[in-house]
């Protein structure tokens, strides 16, 4: 077995693990779920729950992998044998995402070399997505080049990999999304577009919308805001195990957790910035409506079209950067997969060309969803789906709450949680929030995630 690999250091962890967590559902699911639901009243209550919700499954997760020093599959075994399942649990889940992963990140990737070459009026046009996605070569190409950017991070290890490629495209990513929320805040409309500016955009997207609000709508808004948070954070698919388990000893795990959860917030809430003000004012509210990939391969290159010569610059500027947080994200997913095949024997190597290979036969099909294997199937929740719609619907809807709330009985009850607070706080770390912890990790979380796990089977309804 090959020697377990170390960040060398506190920031490269959490850049690392802040990577993983700033991903597409970052970009194109919280600026809408913010608009749909009151603006300012969603961004209350999603930083109340990161601070208590988020906290406390971070917290957990990043632990347990530093404890046991493995990877999801074997780490949940090792604190208690009977409680190994959900390391296979906690292994499919990445497995089952990677491959519909590779495939959002090729249209991420094609529709970056479009604007960098100067095409973006192409990307405009009406049905260019729909006529990209269901061919037969393109889709596919493109997803296979994503899958070796993401293969060779992985097969250089976690230093030369994945913490460096993590220092260096972190930082780039947060200038970049500065730079585009800043700019987003500037723009103007003319008469044809009613002379909206990206400011009131702005107070839309902060100001608390409380008119005939009801307890219904705000329990509407709280599963929202927990179940963005929920995927937002990549806790659930065995990633922040096995980047704890790459973590120090002697680091400081409660400041590390605590800049992760910041990072992601920030990030999360500049999305918005970038993206609201601008959609408000070229498409107007109705235009905020609009959530997923038809946000941001749609409506994102009208908006470009719409700002001329700027928009050509921005929209390149954008999808790079929304590549690099699609490529971290991506090399996270792929890493907690190869970590678990290390920790039972392979090589490095072996895992990465096995991974590698299982995850471009599947991604294949998930293009070819889309033409050759074209299908629609009702899901639980409501409305109906594709191969890719089906994998994120099982993934993100069934099996992320389930282990997650497996998560909090191991460590509520069975384990305890003294386990995990003795673990972070074991070079004498200040752990203030080790009272909201107990609580939360007991009683409080495994209730709301039962929660979000009945609203995604359409059980209770929103």
């Amino acid at each position: 077995m090959e020697k377990r690999s170390s960040f060398s250091g506190s920031i490269g962890f959490v850049l690392a693990a802040a990577g993983s967590a700033v991903g597409l559902g970052n970009i194109w699911r919280f600026p809408y779920l913010a608009a749909k639901d009151g603006g300012g009243l969603f961004l209350v209550i999603y930083i109340i729950l990161a601070l208590t919700f988020g906290f406390t499954l971070l917290m957990t997760e990043v632990s347990i992998g530093r404890k046991t020093k493995q990877s999801a599959l074997t780490a949940y075994g090792k604190l208690n044998k009977k409680w190994g399942f959900l390391g296979w649990l906690a292994s499919l889940v990445p497995f089952i995402i990677m491959p519909y992963y590779c495939v959002i990140g090729g249209w991420v990737l094609k529709y970056a070399l479009v604007f960098i070459a100067g095409h973006g009026t192409r990307a405009a046009a009406e049905n260019y997505f729909t006529q990209f996605i269901t061919g037969y070569s393109e889709p596919v190409i493109y997803n296979l080049v994503f899958l070796l950017m993401t293969a060779i991070v992985i097969y250089l290890g976690v230093n030369r990999g994945i913490e460096a490629m993590s220092k260096l495209l972190m930082p780039i990513l947060f200038v970049l999304i500065i730079g585009i929320s800043v700019y987003s805040l500037t723009i103007r409309g003319n008469e044809s577009t009613g002379g909206r500016t990206g400011m009131q955009g702005f107070a839309i997207y902060i100001i608390p919308n409380l008119n005939g609000v009801t307890a219904g709508q705000v329990m509407s808004t709280v599963m929202d805001a927990m179940g963005q948070l929920f995927y937002s954070i990549s806790v659930a698919m065995g990633i922040m195990v096995t980047y704890g388990s790459y973590y120090k000893d002697d680091d400081n795990l409660v400041k590390s957790v605590n800049r992760i959860e910041l990072f992601d917030t920030v990030v999360a809430f500049l999305a918005g910035v970038m993206i609201i003000p601008a959609v408000y004012v070229f498409l107007g509210e109705e235009g905020l409506q609009n959530a997923g990939p038809g946000l941001l391969f749609v409506a994102m290159p009208r908006i470009f079209e719409e700002m001329g010569v700027a928009g050509d610059i921005l929209g390149a500027l954008f999808f790079v950067m929304v590549l690099f947080a699609a490529l971290t994200s991506c090399i996270s997913i792929m890493e907690a997969i190869c970590s678990g095949m290390i920790d039972k024997g392979m090589t490095r190597k072996k895992a990465t060309i096995t991974e590698g290979v299982i995850a471009l036969v599947l991604s294949t099909v998930v293009c070819l969803g889309y033409n050759a294997l074209y299908f629609e199937a009702p899901l639980p929740g409501g409305g109906t789906g594709q191969i890719l719609d089906i994998m994120d619907y099982l993934s993100n809807n069934v099996l992320m709450p389930l282990l997650a709330i497996g998560t909090c009985i191991l460590i509520g009850w069975v384990v305890k949680p003294k386990a995990i607070i003795d673990e972070a706080t074991k070079n004498g770390e200040s752990f203030k929030r080790r009272g909201l912890y107990v609580v939360m990790v007991k009683y409080v979380a495994p209730v709301l995630l039962l929660a979000l796990l009945l609203v995604s089977f359409g059980i209770i309804k929103k």
